[in-house]
């Protein structure tokens, strides 16, 4: 099963994440912001519910990130970490700005 979702719309730029249930993978694009990070958020608890315990993120076709997305990135993986389950984030962009 893969499914396609992009944020509410929202001013500014946007992020679109398409998750596949059956490996735990998501793959990313666009600008990740505050916003697009607590999307990930969300689809990374979806599939942990749904049994995952390594989730992957691929964010190879992100364009753009600012300090706070990545931030809750990290947040996310320590949390996860201390629960016995992981975040594996590919292809992580360095922080640049997003307008």
């Amino acid at each position: 099963m893969t499914t396609q979702r992009a944020p509410h719309p929202l001013p500014g730029p946007s992020l679109t994440e398409v998750v596949d249930g059956h490996t735990g993978r998501v793959r990313v694009s666009g600008h990740l912001t505050p916003q697009g990070a607590d999307l990930l958020r969300g689809t990374v608890e979806g599939l942990r519910r749904l049994g995952h315990s390594t989730v992957v993120l691929d964010l190879a076709d992100v364009q753009a990130a600012d300090a706070v997305g990545l931030h809750v990135l990290s947040d996310l993986r320590t949390t996860m970490r201390a629960s016995g389950d992981e975040l594996l984030v590919r292809n992580a962009p360095r922080e640049t700005a997003v307008g």
